[in-house]
């Protein structure tokens, strides 16, 4: 008696998580050229359904009452602090500047995944995240300080060391970990099904959220400029 074998879901979902993302990046990548008013569009419908994950997650969560409202709280202050930090760095700094945040962050994911899935090692957060490790964190930041590094040099960044990228890194996969902490204790997968192949806006972007209020607070400060 012969067996069906079962398709594997991680190549199933190859092709949509794919297309989908190059979608997105696309949208981003336009909307961030064009800046003004198609800038704030994708900035507010963006933000709008990050806290409609956000809130639904914390709705979810096995959390003490203080801790829940705490929380609900949390999310409109993070979801504004990013937009305004994306917004100061767009229109203060420029396209490249901003596309340095985005690149940042989009190193940092692409080298943990290849770093974890190379070089395996210790799990980094096993009771949050099984499936992440320290050689994909170390991974993250290094190519966080690569990408940075160099597109931060052809931005004409100043104000700040070059290898800022390294602990940018460092801060988008703990953004990563606080929402896989959140949906740990929501006992879902993903923050939403909006995306083929990648769940919610907000798996996308808990990263850039930290990274983005961040070098936003260094620009609006005036610490982290552009050469004229």
């Amino acid at each position: 008696m012969s067996s069906t074998p079962i398709p594997d879901k991680r190549k199933s979902d190859l092709l949509p998580r794919v297309l989908s993302g190059v979608v997105l990046v696309g949208i981003a990548a336009v909307d961030l050229w064009f800046g003004g008013w198609a800038f704030a569009l994708l900035l507010a419908i963006g933000g709008a359904l990050v806290l409609w994950e956000w809130l639904a997650l914390v709705r979810k969560m096995t959390v003490g009452p203080a801790l829940r409202l705490t929380l609900t709280l949390m999310g409109p202050l993070a979801v504004a602090g990013a937009i305004a930090g994306l917004w100061v760095v767009r229109e203060q700094l420029g396209f490249t500047a901003a596309l340095w945040v985005f690149a940042m962050v989009w190193a940092t994911d692409i080298g943990a995944y290849f770093a974890g899935r190379a070089f395996g090692g210790l799990r980094l957060a096993p009771t949050i995240s099984p499936s992440k490790t320290w050689s994909g964190l170390i991974g993250g930041m290094i190519a966080a300080l690569v990408v940075g590094a160099t597109l931060g040099d052809r931005a004409g960044i100043e104000g700040v060391p070059l290898w800022i990228g390294a602990p940018m890194g460092l801060l988008s996969q703990l953004g990563d970990l606080a929402q896989s902490w959140m949906k740990r204790l929501a006992g879902v997968k993903d923050s939403g099904r909006i995306i083929p192949g990648h769940g919610g806006v907000f798996d996308r972007v808990d990263g850039l959220l930290p990274v983005a209020i961040i070098i936003g607070l260094l620009a609006y400060g005036g610490v982290l400029t552009v050469r004229g």
